[in-house]
């Protein structure tokens, strides 16, 4: 989660909301993401989505299920379909998103029964650290 939260407070200085994710294999960081969907123009370019892409071109190949992803804020609709798809075998997340998580929050995208695969889940690491630098970020841009 350390290497997850370094992305995040690099989105936040960049502008992004400070959101990072880490792919795992074997105890060993594959690939690395911030959130970039202002400064790549891609509103896909969420911080999971990023470490996802850049593992499976690292990996060469697009399934990813001996893999783990550590994120600092609970997954949207969005990223939680490309877990799903990326077979991703175990979620790990720092703070929930009662606005626009799809976990524990909204849609529970992987209890769905269209859900083909479901990672283990694990909420609530790093959970004050992440949740401090989105309080931060958003206290300082309604100044």
């Amino acid at each position: 989660m350390r290497a997850a939260l370094e992305a995040a407070r690099a989105a936040g200085s960049a502008s992004e909301v400070p959101v990072g994710a880490v792919v795992v294999r074997r105890g060993e960081i594959v690939a690395t993401g911030a959130n970039a969907p202002r400064g790549t123009c891609d509103p896909t370019a969420h911080a999971e989505i990023v470490a996802i892409r850049r593992a499976a071109q690292v990996l060469g190949r697009d399934r990813l299920e001996d893999c783990d992803l550590w994120v600092t804020l609970e997954p949207c609709a969005m990223c939680a379909g490309a877990i799903a798809h990326a077979r991703i075998a175990r979620l790990y997340w720092g703070a929930a998103d009662h606005k626009g998580g799809a976990v524990e929050h909204g849609p529970r995208f992987f209890g769905q029964p269209t859900c083909h695969h479901r990672p283990e889940l694990y909420g609530g690491i790093g959970e004050s650290e992440a949740g401090a630098l989105l309080r931060e970020f958003f206290a300082e841009r309604r100044r």
